[in-house]
């Protein structure tokens, strides 16, 4: 049997990056799939390509940081395919700066987008949810959650904050069969992820120079992540609710 099969899952900034790997690989796996983002373009690409898969794909404008929006787009996928099992937040973004560097406007779209843009969705899933008889929601946060670098004051800041939303949620729904997660990926490669090698001076330098702090000498792929959000997804974890999972090639190991 699929791993997936009869569950329906939505995940945000579903059009590029670990949110397409994380539509693709579902589909696959037998979910149906709604992808959410603020770009129908590459919505509509994914659910090109998941119908080439299953047939049942659904794509849904969503800005996270809006609650109405948020709603809307879980209405939206438990109206089209009936019900929700599986929430994946993915949406994210990033600002490379210290503290000082750091404008008002880049601190608030920051934590929008990663922090409030996860509990928006994932509250606003809730009553999906439980009507499901239970569920799985996946935090796609960061290394960066649990330890940080030098100039992601923000970015560390918000994505400590999905860690915290995760155990938090984790506690106060468990008695209803929802489990919530946080995969916390170091450096993918994706263009969120290497925004950070693409704005140095020299950016093969520093690509070389990231991947020499990885052990297991490579960066992440979109497909790494989407493998572990489809263990976290599906019933063979379904005694883990919690859990902040480092994805990091070794790197915290040290």
């Amino acid at each position: 049997m699929l791993r997936l099969s009869g569950k329906v899952a939505l995940i945000t900034g579903g059009g590029t990056g670990i949110g397409r790997a994380c539509a693709l690989l579902f589909a696959r796996e037998g979910a149906q799939v709604a992808v959410a983002g603020r770009r129908k373009q590459p919505l509509d690409a994914v659910v090109r390509e998941i119908e080439t898969v299953s047939g049942n794909a659904l794509a849904v404008i969503c800005d996270v940081t809006d609650r109405v929006s948020a709603e809307e787009a879980i209405a939206a996928t438990t109206k089209q395919f009936g019900r929700l099992d599986i929430l994946v937040n993915n949406a994210g973004a990033v600002v490379v700066a210290t503290a000082e560097q750091t404008t008002d406007e880049d601190w608030n779209q920051v934590l929008a987008v990663n922090l409030s843009g996860t509990f928006f969705v994932s509250r606003a899933a809730l009553p999906a949810l439980r009507k499901a008889g239970g569920g799985s929601i996946v935090n796609i946060g960061s290394i960066l959650g649990l330890i940080s670098r030098r100039q992601r004051a923000a970015y560390s800041a918000a994505k400590a904050g999905v860690t915290g939303l995760t155990r938090a949620m984790a506690l106060d729904h468990a008695h209803e069969n929802i489990r919530v997660n946080c995969i916390c990926p170091s450096i993918i490669e994706t263009e969120l992820g290497l925004q950070s090698i693409a704005k140095s001076s020299d950016p093969g330098a520093e690509r070389k120079r990231r991947t020499a702090e990885i052990p297991l000498g490579r960066l992440g792929r979109p497909e790494d992540v989407a493998q572990m959000a489809l263990y976290l997804a599906s019933e063979e974890s379904a005694w883990a609710t919690g859990a902040a999972l480092p994805l990091d090639g070794g790197l915290t190991a040290h």
